[in-house]
């Protein structure tokens, strides 16, 4: 018995030689050439994958690195956070985007994409299509910058920290933050995860925001803010490889942090087989113009900060 050709083409990504921005590219072609069969579970194995594969990098990383890299990016996090949530209902109102939508749509530019939109769609009862538009519009910005970034990272000779800053910031969601950072290189690779995982730390702040703007029924009082619970568990295993003695396995570093860059290239091919036409369809323009606008504000605005600065 033959796996299907989706299943078979899923085996070829978690090869070493298929990189996370190849693994999107085959999971967009998929998409678009076989379908997906089974959306909902996708979604939810994507979810969990990707959690799973970022606490794994935490096993590659000093809490060194991540201290410093933290400390760097923080008033960037701020800055650019409230930023965009401002300028996205500015840019909303002048489109005459849907007021949720918009709201969606900043959220996820604002923070970590997916994540930051599946956490606040609650907190202002967004309606299925409401968060299926925000999810394409950002889905479509995501896939771009995965390949796009480390072009421009190295036009500009843009150093391993530089863009390991910059991609957190101006990129959506974690999956292609990481995607982009370790095509770049390991400290890249390191300054991003951190930062974009301080970034994610404001998912329930600004779903709490978004809550009490929008608390106008029962339904909404009552929504649970989602807590992104396993950025500790990252925290945790970085400090397991901080602290604990050399001699105790070293290699099984090594192996948890190949596991986890097989785990995102899965993810990467997951989401991009989670694109369909009629995602594509639904998006509709002024909200993509919307999520462009945003997009590159901060892509321009962080990138002209962190060579400034940096």
């Amino acid at each position: 018995m033959s796996l299907p050709k989706p299943a078979f083409i899923l085996l070829i990504c978690i090869t070493p030689f298929v990189s996370p921005p190849i693994a999107l590219a085959i999971g967009l072609i998929t998409a678009l050439t076989f379908g997906n069969p089974y959306p909902v579970q996708t979604n939810k194995i994507t979810k969990y994958l990707l959690q799973f594969s970022v606490v794994l990098l935490g096993f590659g990383m000093n809490l060194t690195i991540i201290y410093e890299a933290g400390k760097d990016g923080v008033l960037f996090t701020i800055a650019t956070i409230f930023g965009t949530l401002l300028l996205g209902f500015a840019v909303g109102k002048l489109l005459r985007v849907n007021e949720k939508t918009s709201s969606l749509i900043s959220a996820g530019t604002a923070i970590c994409g997916g994540s930051a939109i599946a956490a606040v769609a609650p907190a202002i009862n967004a309606d299925s299509e409401e968060i299926s538009v925000s999810l394409g519009t950002v889905f479509i910005l995501n896939s771009i910058a995965l390949f796009l970034f480390p072009i421009i990272g190295h036009f500009l000779n843009l150093t391993q920290n530089q863009f390991g800053i910059w991609s957190a910031i101006a990129i959506h969601d974690t999956s292609s933050v990481v995607g982009a950072s370790a095509a770049y290189g390991p400290e890249a690779l390191a300054v991003a995860t951190t930062v974009k995982l301080a970034r994610a730390l404001w998912i329930a702040p600004v779903a709490l925001f978004f809550l009490m703007l929008y608390r106008r029924s029962d339904s909404i009082k009552k929504t649970k803010i989602a807590i992104p619970w396993f950025i500790f568990l990252f925290l945790l295993a970085s400090m397991i490889r901080t602290y604990a003695p050399a001699w105790i396995f070293p290699s099984i570093y090594d192996s948890l942090v190949n596991l986890a860059k097989a785990g995102m290239a899965v993810t990467l091919f997951l989401i991009g087989a989670s694109l369909s036409r009629e995602m594509l369809k639904n998006v509709g323009l002024r909200p993509l113009i919307q999520g462009i606008i945003l997009w590159l504000i901060i892509s321009v605005a962080s990138l002209i900060a962190v060579m400034k600065i940096l």
